[in-house]
């Protein structure tokens, strides 16, 4: 049971998938503090520079109740990130894959995934053209 274990952690998969939990957080970081910094108030130019603070109230404070409140500017906040996450890593990984996938599927490789070809195989080559040349 071991051995499967380990067969099953040295696959590609869960070490690709670990890489892509570390960055999407890194990643999702930055376009928080993005949001937050530089879109977050842009947007409060209409109500106020912090979202946070757009409230709907639905019921006021009352003695020992509390009061009962939306945070509405919060939600739209966590919106904005998701957004623009998700844009980014359509744009940035999703399309790029895609457009690479279809390439390999048409038979087109870009120049710099096609290797030099070896000293054995440039040698066969001149060969071959001096036997074709010959029998010419």
């Amino acid at each position: 049971m071991f051995q499967e274990f380990k067969k099953f952690l040295m696959r590609g998969n869960v070490v690709d998938l670990a890489v892509a939990v570390v960055i999407g957080a890194a990643f999702g970081a930055v376009v928080t503090s993005l949001v937050d910094g530089i879109i977050n108030p842009i947007v409060g130019l209409v109500g106020g520079k912090d979202l946070s603070g757009w409230v709907i109230t639905l019921k006021e404070a009352s003695g020992s109740d509390p009061a009962v409140e939306l945070y509405w500017g919060a939600v739209l906040s966590a919106i904005i990130d998701f957004v623009l996450v998700a844009a980014a890593i359509f744009f940035l990984i999703v399309k790029p894959m895609n457009m690479l996938v279809e390439r390999r599927k048409r038979g087109e490789t870009p120049e710099e995934d096609t290797p030099a070809p070896s000293d054995e195989a440039v040698l066969l080559a001149e060969i071959r053209d001096l036997l074709s040349q010959r029998q010419a």
